[in-house]
């Protein structure tokens, strides 16, 4: 096939937007679903923080999906599954055991969603130029978070909309799946016929199989022989050992009642505040982040950083002991939050680069993501039941002590003067 000369603009967006939506409805969507089912906190944070495996083994299977057919056949394909997956969860959800059959559909977009974004990713690099990557990486980011606006800020508003109309909660909710699905399918559609024929967009041969898994092995160990491994790792898993409880617990708490600790928002009242406001302030956060490590360095900002990610979760102590009803003071209070995380969360993710630097970039930083979603999951499983047995007020409590591991680890970290400065 020969390279199109289709204009980036048509088919970046649109491609990372589709990455942003799976994960979305994984992570956050399906909490808020769950609750709002009567699924209890234990269940729900145990549940689905299992959903975080995929993210975490992808660096297992990632030379597979350069190992047969091409980037494009994979995004197409995936893209369909995603959305075939969606409608799955649409059909189900009346039904009696729909928590069951919804967790293994959730796991099975999972997996596609981690494998679409392996796919994603190579493809992007190798349909542009080099200077083509470095001129939209901006729009990657921008259309991601986008869709984590429209996910769980626009389709939770929707459902709760649907809430007050619709014949039940169970069909207020299969249809705002049935929309997603019906936009997931149109994606495939139209990348079907947009998305271009990079030259290089090609499998490996089978007789050099035997070269890339050994490749890959070899590669895979080189990660752990790295100096300072012990301090890397910890770094990687406990940094966000509060937030990873956190986060599972946020929306259940604005959406609990009063009377049960929680602060008894509507559903479409949480996709304002968390969903959107929320979004809005950590993608400034992440912003501001990324300007200020380019003016003096990650050494400069690492402690900074380690404040701001952690400090700000005292929000929910003051919000869970103090409950208060002002809708601006809530949304506030998740704003800065939010903010702090994604302000802090700059030092994580240039960590992770500098962690990858060398002769396998690629590989090593795939490693470092799967021990960032480790770091998500494991916290996860057990935060809904703890909450469940000691109260949002002391959960909360509980979380502020679980920022100590976080700032322990950050006393180790050797950072390169310099590195993450803009060059002069």
């Amino acid at each position: 096939m020969q390279t199109s000369t289709k204009n980036p603009w048509s088919w970046i967006p649109t491609l990372y937007f589709g990455q942003g939506i799976p994960y979305v409805v994984v992570m956050s969507i399906s909490v808020i679903m769950y609750k709002k089912m009567g699924i209890s906190n234990t269940d729900i944070a145990l549940y689905t923080s299992w959903l975080y495996l995929p993210w975490v083994i992808k660096p297992l299977w990632s030379p597979f999906v350069d190992m047969f057919r091409t980037k494009r056949f994979w995004i197409v394909t995936l893209q369909m599954l995603i959305g075939a997956a969606l409608a799955g969860v649409a059909f189900t959800i009346p039904l009696p055991s729909f928590f069951q059959i919804t967790l293994a559909v959730f796991w099975l977009m999972a997996f596609s969603s981690a494998t679409h974004d392996i796919a994603a990713d190579g493809f992007y690099m190798l349909a542009l130029e080099q200077h083509q990557q470095a001129a939209f990486v901006g729009v990657r980011s921008t259309f991601y978070r986008i869709a984590m606006i429209m996910g769980q800020g626009a389709l939770v508003y929707l459902a709760g909309y649907l809430e007050t109309h619709a014949s039940s909660l169970a069909m207020a909710w299969s249809i705002t799946f049935f929309i997603l699905a019906g936009m997931f399918f149109s994606l495939a559609i139209y990348h079907k016929f947009i998305l271009p024929y990079p030259v290089s967009d090609k499998p490996i041969v089978s007789d050099s199989n035997h070269n890339v898994l050994k490749e890959f092995l070899d590669t895979f160990g080189s990660f752990f022989k790295k100096k300072d491994i012990g301090i890397i790792l910890g770094f990687l898993l406990l940094y966000r050992f509060a937030e990873a409880q956190l986060v599972k617990l946020i929306a259940p708490f604005l959406l609990d009642p009063r009377v049960d600790g929680g602060l008894g928002l509507t559903t479409q009242e949480v996709g304002i505040v968390y969903g959107t406001v929320g979004v809005i302030a950590l993608t400034l956060g992440g912003l501001l982040g990324g300007v200020v490590i380019a003016k003096r360095g990650l050494k400069f900002w690492l402690w900074i950083m380690v404040c701001v990610i952690h400090l700000p979760d005292a929000m929910f102590i003051y919000l869970s002991q103090f409950q208060p009803e002002s809708f601006y003071l809530i949304g506030t209070a998740v704003a800065i939050e939010q903010f702090g995380y994604g302000f802090g969360f700059t030092a994580y993710m240039l960590f992770m680069i500098m962690v990858s630097e060398g002769e396998h970039k690629t590989a090593h930083y795939a490693i470092c993501t799967g021990f960032m979603a480790l770091g998500m999951m494991l916290p996860g499983m057990f935060s809904g039941w703890l909450q469940d047995q000691i109260g949002y007020q002391h959960f909360f409590l509980w979380v502020m002590a679980s920022t100590i591991p976080g700032f322990i680890i950050a006393a180790f970290v050797k950072i390169p003067e310099g590195f993450g400065k803009k060059k002069e």
